[in-house]
């Protein structure tokens, strides 16, 4: 088995650590799915991006978290070395920025006022037996970089065709993080990376194909 790992003390209430991990999944489109009969989360593509996993849990104030991909033969792959790196990375950066959303500190402002870096959470916290919960205002996960890093990878897969490898490994770029955008306030830069990446992706694969006909 070879899954990345991550185990926290978080010590916070149970119903803001849910709500912010059904953000980030919704995010970044995972669906519930299985892994050789065990239940997990999944999003990707067997195509383009390749498929990612993840599990987790809450007990006790600890969170441990599961992640992997699909290796090529069909079994676990982690989230270390080269191999896999174009899939690895934004994998292992969208899991760095959920670890520090769900380490943050939980403030409720004074009445009247709002939070200008986090968004509400519909779970209160009940600090005493018989009162009313009180919101808690908190930050949650934010693609937006992904998506504009899709948009710039996509353009560039496209102007690139002509060095087919470039054009492949940035639209293949421009896809992943295209997944991660595409449930942000950006959702349209998002998009439009994506439809470019695979436009650049088919163009380099063609052009590779013409390049080894004319050898030829």
């Amino acid at each position: 088995m070879a899954r990345y790992v991550k185990d926290i003390v978080l010590n916070k209430p149970e119903d803001f650590v849910n709500f912010i991990m059904q953000d980030y999944l919704r995010k970044n489109q995972f669906v519930m799915s299985e892994w050789k009969g065990e239940p997990a989360w999944r999003a990707g593509d067997g195509v383009v991006e390749g498929f990612k996993y993840l599990k987790w849990s809450y007990f006790n104030g600890m969170f441990h978290l599961e992640a992997w991909l699909r290796g090529t033969a069909g079994g676990e792959m982690g989230l270390d070395g080269v191999v896999g790196v174009l899939m690895k990375k934004p994998y292992r950066e969208s899991l760095e920025q959920l670890f520090v959303v769900l380490q943050q500190e939980l403030q409720t402002p004074p009445q009247g006022q709002q939070s200008q870096a986090g968004q509400q959470s519909q779970a209160g916290q009940q600090s005493q037996a018989g009162q009313q919960p009180q919101p808690i205002y908190v930050q949650t996960t934010d693609n937006t970089k992904a998506a504009t890093g899709s948009l710039i990878f996509g353009v560039l897969s496209v102007i690139l065709c002509i060095i087919p490898i470039a054009a492949i490994i940035l639209g293949v770029l421009a896809v992943s993080r295209a997944r991660m955008g595409i449930g942000s306030s950006q959702a349209g830069k998002a998009k439009a990376g994506c439809v470019l990446g695979i436009i650049g992706i088919c163009l380099g694969i063609l052009l590779w194909v013409l390049n080894i006909l004319l050898i030829f």
